[in-house]
């Protein structure tokens, strides 16, 4: 299952999932390194899929850049 992190509050990561689904995950069960907008796969181990980040990443700057002048 993968997930971004959209944000976090005190001791807990706040998780988007691509069903849509949002969870309160504890830091701990994530690596230490992630941070907002990392893409977190959840499966046999917890890790961040850093060529699924980079994608989406580029994916939304192409749409914020839409919107400069």
């Amino acid at each position: 299952m993968k997930g971004v992190i959209d944000r976090f509050e005190g001791d807990f990561a706040i998780i988007v999932f691509d069903d849509g689904k949002v969870e309160n995950i504890n830091r701990q069960l994530i690596p230490k390194e992630a941070r907002e907008g990392d893409v977190i796969v959840f499966s046999d181990t917890t890790y961040i899929d850093k060529e699924e980040t980079l994608k989406r990443k580029k994916e939304s700057d192409k749409y914020l850049n839409l919107w400069k002048d």
